[in-house]
C-alpha cells in the first residue's frame, strides 16, 4: 500500500469517522499492508498532521474559500501535504506535490489535481506565516496547534512561558517506555535480551521497573507476549510506588482499565488480592487477559460502575484503594493528538462531578489505617488539587509517607504540606500526571 494513501485513509477515518487515533493506526499496522520501511513515515504523517491541524488550517484557510464543497478527502490531503512541506525536511517539495496531485486525480478527477497543485504551490510561494504580531494566546494556539480555550486556561494557571513549552513538546514524538515484570524476570535480563534482538534501552529515571526504548522496535520481539514487558508511560509507573502495597493487602483499583497500574501494583504483591473494576465488560475481560499474560494470581476483574461499589462491597473492605478516575486526559496529548480536537471546555465541565461521585462511593470501602491514592492523566487543578481538597474534607488526611515511597528524582516536587505530585509534560518528558495519597485515621 502506498504510504501516503494509507496515511490519508487513516486521517479520514479519524477525523470524519470518529475513530481514535491510536486504535486506527494500530489497526492498519496489524494488517501489515505497509512495507516495514514505510511504517515510520506513516505514523509521522498521521500523528504529525493531527497534531499540527490548527496550524495547517491557518495556512490553508485563505486559500480555500468553500472547504465544505470539497470532496471529503481533499482537505485531509492538503493538510498532510502542507505538514510535509513545513515539518519534514527529508521529503523533497517536488515529491510532496507530485504525490498529492496523483492522489487527488486518482480519488477525484483532473480538476481536483489542478486545485490541489495550485493550493500547494501558493503555500510554497508564500512560505510559513509570520505569527509574531499576534497576542500570546492566539500565537501559541496557532504556532503550536492547540485550541484557544486550552491555551488560555494553561496561561492562566502556568503562565505564558510554561504553556508554550508544553504546547511545543506536545507536538514532538512521545518516547516509548516499558515496564519490566519483575515477578518473572530482572531488568538486567530484559535489557540484555532486547539488546540481542536489536532493541537498545536505558533505565528509567522515574521507576526501578521502567525502561526507555532508545532504538529498535520492542513490539517486534516476543517479550510482551511472554509477559515479561508491558508498555506504560513512566509517569503512571509512579502510582505503584505511591500505593506501596504490603504482603497480604486487599487492594481495590476502582477504575482500572486498561489495567497497567493495576498489573504493576499486582506485580509487587506477594499474597493478598487485587480487585479491578471497570464500567465495561469487555474492558474487564482485557484486565483478566493482562493478568494471565503476566502470570499474576489473585486478580479479580469485575464489570462494575465505581459509583455502585458500595452496593457490591462491605464498608472498610480494602487496605489500599486506587482511584485513577476518568479525566480530561489533557496530559497525554503528545500520545493522542486528536484529544485536542475531540474535547472542548463545555464537554469537560461535568467531569469533576463524576469524579466526586466516585470518591463518595469508594471512600467508605477503605479500612481504618488504609491508604487511598487519587490519580489522573491531566494537569487541570479542578480535576486534581481541588479534588484532593474534597477528599480531605471527607475525613481523610494526607499520607505524609508518600515522599519516601517515590523515587529520588521527584521527591523534591512533593510539597511539604501536601502529599501530592504533579508532573507537567515538560517535567521529565512524560505524560502530564497527578498523584495524591491519603490515609484514613485508625
Amino acid at each position: 500500500m502506498n504510504v501516503r494513501q494509507a496515511a490519508l485513509d487513516t486521517l479520514i477515518k479519524i477525523e470524519q469517522g470518529g475513530a481514535y487515533s491510536t486504535i486506527a493506526v494500530n489497526d492498519l499496522l496489524k494488517q501489515k499492508k505497509l512495507a516495514p520501511k514505510d511504517v515510520g513515515l506513516y505514523t509521522e504523517l498521521v500523528y504529525g498532521t493531527l497534531g499540527r491541524k490548527r496550524t495547517l488550517d491557518y495556512i490553508l484557510e485563505k486559500r480555500i474559500q468553500n472547504p465544505r464543497k470539497l470532496d471529503r478527502f481533499v482537505l485531509p490531503l492538503l493538510r498532510m501535504s502542507v505538514y510535509q512541506l513545513f515539518y519534514l525536511d527529508k521529503v523533497p517539495d517536488r515529491a510532496v506535490l507530485h504525490e498529492a496531485v496523483e492522489i487527488a486525480k486518482k480519488r477525484g478527477h483532473s480538476g481536483t489535481g489542478k486545485f490541489v497543485n495550485g493550493v500547494l504551490r501558493n503555500v510554497l510561494r508564500d512560505g510559513f506565516p509570520d505569527l509574531s504580531t499576534l497576542p500570546d494566546v492566539k500565537r501559541i494556539a496557532i504556532e503550536h496547534s492547540h485550541p484557544d480555550w486550552l491555551v488560555a486556561d494553561w496561561v492562566d494557571t502556568y503562565g505564558v512561558e510554561a504553556t508554550e513549552a508544553m504546547c511545543k513538546l506536545n507536538n514532538e514524538p512521545a518516547p516509548v517506555t516499558v515496564r519490566v515484570n519483575r515477578k518473572q524476570t530482572t531488568v538486567e535480563a530484559v535489557m540484555n535480551r532486547l539488546a540481542d534482538e536489536g532493541v537498545l534501552t536505558s533505565r528509567s529515571e522515574l521507576s526501578e521497573d521502567g525502561l526507555v526504548i532508545e532504538s529498535g522496535n520492542v513490539h517486534a520481539t516476543s517479550l510482551i507476549d511472554e509477559g515479561l514487558l508491558s508498555v506504560q508511560d513512566e509517569s503512571s509507573m509512579l502510582v505503584a510506588d505511591a500505593i506501596g502495597v504490603d504482603a497480604n493487602d486487599d487492594v481495590l483499583d476502582a477504575c482500572a482499565a486498561p489495567g497497567g497500574k493495576a498489573m504493576h501494583t499486582a506485580e509487587r504483591m506477594d499474597g493478598g488480592s487485587l480487585t479491578a473494576l471497570d464500567l465495561h465488560p469487555h474492558k474487564a475481560k482485557l484486565i483478566e487477559r493482562q493478568a494471565k499474560r503476566l502470570q499474576i494470581d489473585g486478580v479479580t476483574a469485575l464489570a462494575l460502575d465505581a459509583r455502585s461499589a458500595g452496593d457490591k462491597f462491605e464498608r472498610e473492605s480494602f487496605d489500599r484503594i486506587l482511584l485513577d478516575v476518568p479525566c480530561s486526559g489533557l496530559g497525554v496529548i503528545r500520545r493522542k493528538p486528536d484529544i485536542k480536537w475531540t474535547k472542548d471546555k463545555a464537554g469537560l465541565a461535568g467531569l469533576p462531578k463524576v469524579q466526586r461521585e466516585i470518591i463518595d462511593a469508594v471512600l467508605p470501602l477503605l479500612k481504618r489505617g488504609g491508604t487511598l491514592v487519587y490519580s489522573t492523566c491531566t494537569i487541570d487543578p479542578s480535576e486534581n488539587e481541588q479534588q484532593a481538597d474534597y477528599i480531605l474534607s471527607n475525613g481523610l488526611t494526607w499520607d505524609d509517607t508518600l515522599r519516601e515511597r517515590l523515587p529520588h528524582a521527584v521527591r523534591s516536587m512533593v510539597p511539604s504540606d501536601r502529599a501530592e505530585l504533579k508532573l507537567l509534560p515538560t517535567s521529565f518528558g512524560t505524560d502530564g500526571f497527578y498523584i495524591a495519597a491519603f490515609k484514613k485515621e485508625v
